[in-house]
């Protein structure tokens, strides 16, 4: 099998130690917050109920604190409530906590990823466009008492999205790459539909967070190398959990001799330890994380977490996995006619290889 493997130990080594104790610290903190998650999930005390009530709140705000402040010496991690304007973050505030809660289905579930990307574009790609516009002029449907023309400013992007490639991590960051992609072609000028980069990489998850292993499929990953150097190759996945899938891709393109011209991944939910890890090992990434959450588990899942983003957008699977055309049928139709330019695009990046 063609295969490349990275291992936790590998990851580790890109910490610095200052790193490892921020990461200690923030694993410590934590630790009030889930004695107070005990009660709230055992105790039918009134009194006990509404003193862990207050006692996660002023956990949660404590570590948040700490992480902004950590962050802000931290150039290529950008956390969105870090850095937009406070009237922004109760809105991602209360996406964050529909997508944590079980109750969410998965339509809903998709929904509310769809406004968080389209959240994070804006404040990736149009806040930082600005002051800069274009005209756009758009045909009505109103034809009386003549054709009606409508003429909008918006930000002028269209540099910095014009030359930009979908890196899919499979499974759970198929459908963010597509809206992502989708955002990127609403805003060019010239309708630019990204090409996808599609990559078969998995975690073992036999393994513990310190000694996981993660796997690039080389014969089951649809890419062309030529397509990627020199560009700006986006990463949309809804988790970042260790950082180890990305940055094995990552390596591997950059012992090809790919040499893109930047690097984004864009994530809903970022664990501390992945945007650190990412950021060391990927000298001129950019991390995007609409939240970040303070520590993972012993499985390598994030705390508190959202659970299996993957199953959540896509459904669970059955006895066999399935494939990405099977996954773009499971969608249905009003996902796929939304995004048919960019599933067209996946169907050619797999057919055609």
């Amino acid at each position: 099998m063609n295969k490349i493997i990275l291992h936790a130990t590998d990851l580790d080594g890109f910490l610095t130690e200052d790193d490892k104790k921020a990461i200690d610290t923030v694993g410590t903190m934590y630790q009030t917050s889930l004695k107070h998650c005990t009660t709230l999930g055992q105790s039918s005390n009134e009194k006990e109920l509404e003193e862990a009530k207050a006692g996660l709140v002023k956990s949660s705000a404590e570590i948040g604190r700490y992480l902004k402040d950590f962050c802000a010496n931290e150039p290529n991690i950008h956390v969105y409530s870090f850095e937009t304007p406070q009237e922004n973050h109760g809105q991602a505030s209360r996406l964050i906590s529909k997508l944590r809660d079980p109750k969410t289905g998965h339509e809903e579930f998709l929904y509310y990823i769809q406004r968080a990307y389209e959240m994070m574009f804006s404040h990736i790609y149009c806040d930082a466009a600005l002051p800069n516009k274009r005209s756009l002029i758009t045909e009505t449907p109103v034809t009386v008492p003549i054709t009606n023309f409508a003429a909008h400013r918006i930000p002028d992007v269209g540099k910095g999205i014009e030359n930009s490639v979908m890196c899919v991590m499979l499974r759970g960051a198929l459908l963010p790459s597509m809206i992502m992609s989708k955002e990127i072609q609403d805003y060019s000028e010239n309708n630019f539909i990204t090409p996808f980069a599609l990559f078969k990489i998995k975690r073992d998850e036999s393994k513990r967070e310190d000694n996981m292993a993660y796997i690039l499929d080389l014969d089951r990953s649809f890419f062309n190398l030529e397509q990627l150097d020199g560009k700006d190759l986006v990463f949309a996945d809804p988790m970042n959990a260790t950082g180890g899938s990305m940055v094995t891709i990552v390596k591997y393109l950059q012992e090809q001799g790919i040499k893109p011209k930047s690097i984004k991944f864009i994530n809903v939910v970022s664990a501390f330890k992945g945007a650190v890890r990412i950021s060391r090992a990927i000298p001129n990434v950019e991390v995007h994380t609409l939240w970040m959450d303070p520590i993972l588990n012993e499985r390598a899942y994030i705390l508190p977490g959202l659970g299996d983003a993957g199953d959540r957008l896509n459904g669970m699977d059955g006895e066999k996995p399935r494939n990405m055309i099977q996954l773009i049928a499971d969608y249905g139709s009003n996902i796929t006619n939304l995004y048919r330019d960019q599933v067209v695009e996946i169907e050619e990046t797999v057919l055609g290889k």
